[in-house]
Formats: structure tokens, C-alpha cells, sequence
């Protein structure tokens, strides 16, 4: 007997939420699947908001950094990345999370949930349209950059472990990769 899993849409998601249904848990809408998050422990918590402080007095005005809040994705998606670097919309964002066009650039901070990272939620990022995707693996302490999104996967795929990496938003800032990873 074959199995099938129940999709949901955003607007069922935002009505279980409402609903308080999913109030306790923290989830996240993939594809249309609920999915349970990774709790986040030390190294994780430290890592993801040092690099979002850092992000946000390198980038000042010409971005806003959102720390594990939902991004909005046309494929029933709603992940929250651990750091979002998104356009500055001000109370355009109480209307609606950002979406695919209004984001610059992603990055995940994996410790237990690097399989997820780098396999489902590139897929999903790429199939979107996110032109950077960056993950953090906090066991091997090593960052993996993804960009060129091509037929729902990226083309370019690059490890990194120290140096300096310019966004593609913004060519002209640099970023320590040690900064990024260590915090």
C-alpha cells in the first residue's frame, strides 16, 4: 500500500497559526509540508545572531537582516532561515513576509539538520529564485556558498573555510568567512 502525504497551502498554514494550533511547536511549511524544526543549541544560537550583527553594521541601510523569521515561497513554502538579507520595505512586512524578489541573500546555521540544509531547502531556495544561498556546517565549522540558481538546483556550489566572499548583491562589500562562521 502506497502512502500519501497531506500537502497544505500558505493559506491553510496561516490558518492553523492563527488558530493557534501549531503554538508550542516550532515548524515550518516545506513544499507544503509541516516540518518540525532542529532545536537550536549554543553553538547555533551564538553563531547565526553574531554573523546577523555583523551583517548589519557591514550592510547599514541597503539591507535589512531578519533572524529566524518566515520568508514567503510561490511553492507552499515558509521556511525561516536562520539569517535573511532582505530589502528594506519597513511596514510593507506587516502585510506579508518578504518574498523570493525582495530577498538578497540566505544563509542556515546546521549542526543536526545539515542534510535538510543542503539537500531539501537548496532545491527549494534555488526553484524560487534565491540568487544566494549560504550554510554553515557548525560540527566542521566550514561555510558552503550556492549561487546561480538553474532549473530548481544552483550551479555553482563552493566550500569555504577562511578568506573574504563579496555577495552578489552587493559586489562591493566584503564578508570574513571566518566572521560568518565563528561569529
Amino acid at each position: 500500500m502506497m502512502l500519501t502525504t497531506a500537502k497544505w497551502t500558505l493559506e491553510e498554514y496561516h490558518s492553523m497559526i492563527d488558530a493557534g494550533i501549531l503554538s508550542g511547536r516550532k515548524v515550518e511549511l516545506l513544499k507544503g509540508e509541516i516540518v518540525e524544526m532542529a532545536p537550536e543549541g549554543e553553538p547555533h544560537a551564538y553563531s547565526s545572531d553574531e554573523a546577523g550583527e555583523y551583517l548589519a553594521s557591514l550592510l547599514g541601510e541597503r539591507a535589512k537582516i531578519r533572524q529566524a523569521k518566515p520568508i514567503t515561497l510561490p511553492d507552499d513554502s515558509e521556511p525561516e532561515p536562520d539569517v535573511a538579507v532582505v530589502q528594506r520595505l519597513g511596514r510593507e512586512y506587516r502585510d506579508h513576509h518578504p518574498y523570493p524578489e525582495n530577498i538578497f541573500w540566505l544563509i542556515e546555521y546546521s549542526n543536526t539538520s545539515l542534510e535538510k540544509d543542503l539537500e531539501t531547502k537548496s532545491k527549494i531556495y534555488a526553484g524560487a529564485n534565491i540568487q544566494e544561498y549560504w550554510v554553515v556546517n557548525l560540527k566542521k565549522l566550514y561555510l558552503v556558498v550556492f549561487r546561480q540558481p538553474l532549473d530548481g538546483e544552483y550551479a555553482a556550489k563552493q566550500t569555504l573555510t577562511t578568506g573574504i566572499i563579496h555577495p552578489l548583491a552587493f559586489p562591493k562589500v566584503s564578508v570574513s568567512v571566518n566572521q560568518i562562521i565563528n561569529g
